[in-house]
């Protein structure tokens, strides 16, 4: 059962035929050794013309002295193919001249000459063709006029090997130009792959850093008032209260555990069939309303006003976490119970976020976080800007986002809501 397989495996005749048409003779693999394969068979081939051919001018000794030594240069033929046919013009001329059988240095010379159109520029090519034939022809004339008639009439071979060395050199730069563009492609590809991971690596880290902040913080802020509840007056124990505390930290638990669980997702090689409730949408719009809840279940008197129409999703989700971290900001530097005003308003061409609060500010001795440069990250993912600082005309913190919408709006509306604190 394994013969098969290696015989199926192996390449076939056409496909290594092809193979060596294609390579390049001056990177092909053991080409020295090829080549001394190549002028010992040539040889043989050579001799066995001089001795079956026009008997009549078999060649004498210098005569099979000087055929031997013409195929001696074969073996270099890939590395310097004018010093070779330079080398075999030196030989076969007295060759001859001397009258020996003409036949006999025809393949060498084909050989010579093809390596030459195959391996030089075919103007050099023409150029070594034509001086070739204008020697040999010169040389036959004095010698032999009928050979050197004969001669002229087989010198569309010569012309034929010519311009088939060229034809393959040409198809070789051919091939060769769509491998590195395939490969080129290749790279393209992988660099493009390479840049969207990292692209969702980083969105996978913004979202991370949104979500964990904004709960974190929460859960912070409930722990201290169920703390303060639990010490502010032992005789007088307010249960409500600290259960409400309780269920707040536990409910704030189980949004931020979805919310991890569907922006974890995307790292997973799961099948979304076998974990149904791992897959959830993109926040977006109308997520502001739970946002603006957990702050104010935090201690901050939040207004929240939404008019707009319905946007992208990935324009939605960014005004979802721009607005998650400024609340978490105002949450977590604002001071005691700040007053914040969220406003997105849909303009021509643009969603216009609005973020700002009466509080202290952040501590400028403090250790500056990853918050306004997420939220810039955020806005410039979507083609947005964003501006983030000290109010101008009054205390606290503002931030704007200008985030750009379809020109045509749709006609369906999400939520136009005005929600103040009670």
């Amino acid at each position: 059962m394994q013969a098969p397989t290696e015989a199926t495996s192996r390449p076939r005749v056409g496909e290594r035929i092809m193979a060596v048409i294609n390579r390049d003779p001056l990177t092909a693999p053991h080409g020295t050794r090829n080549d001394a394969v190549l002028a010992a068979v040539l040889l043989g081939i050579a001799v066995c013309l001089a001795l079956f051919t026009d008997e009549g001018r078999r060649p004498d000794a210098v005569g099979w002295t000087l055929l031997a030594a013409a195929h001696v240069p074969i073996v270099w033929r890939r590395r310097r193919p004018l010093l070779v046919l330079a080398a075999l013009m030196v030989l076969v001329v007295p060759y001859h001249a001397m009258d020996n059988n003409h036949t006999a240095v025809g393949p060498a010379s084909y050989v010579v000459l093809y390596t030459l159109a195959v391996t030089g520029r075919p103007l050099r090519t023409v150029l070594t063709g034509v001086v070739v034939l204008t020697v040999s022809v010169s040389i036959m004339l004095t010698v032999n006029t009928h050979q050197a008639l004969e001669l002229i009439r087989i010198s569309g071979w010569v012309i034929a090997v010519l311009f088939c060395g060229i034809d393959v050199r040409y198809y070789r730069q051919y091939v060769s130009s769509i491998v590195e563009r395939a490969e080129r492609a290749e790279r393209t590809r992988e660099e493009e792959a390479r840049r969207r991971v990292a692209e969702e690596r980083l969105r996978v880290a913004r979202d991370l850093h949104d979500l964990l902040a904004h709960s974190i913080t929460l859960i912070g802020v409930q722990t201290s008032v169920a703390a303060h509840v639990l010490t502010a007056d032992p005789e007088r124990l307010d249960r409500a209260a600290v259960a409400k505390a309780l269920d707040d930290i536990a409910e704030t638990c189980r949004s931020a555990r979805g919310e991890l669980r569907t922006t974890l997702e995307v790292l997973r090689a799961q099948d979304a069939a076998a974990v149904p409730d791992a897959r959830g949408p993109l926040p977006g719009l109308r997520g502001l309303s739970d946002l603006a809840q957990g702050a104010r279940l935090a201690g901050a008197r939040v207004d929240l006003s939404v008019t707009a129409d319905e946007v992208p999703p990935a324009v939605g989700a960014a005004v979802y976490r721009i607005t998650q971290e400024a609340l978490t900001n105002v949450v977590r530097h604002a001071g005691p119970e700040p007053s914040v005003r969220v406003e997105v308003h849909a303009g021509p061409g643009a969603l216009r976020l609005s973020v700002t609060d009466d509080g202290t500010g952040p501590d400028p001795a403090g250790t500056p976080g990853f918050g306004l440069v997420g939220m810039r990250e955020r806005a410039r993912s979507v083609g947005g800007t964003l501006d983030a600082g000290p109010r101008e005309d009054a205390d606290g913190f503002e931030v704007t986002a200008v985030l750009p919408t379809p020109a045509t709006p749709l006609t369906t509306t999400t939520t136009i809501t005005s929600e103040r604190a009670g």
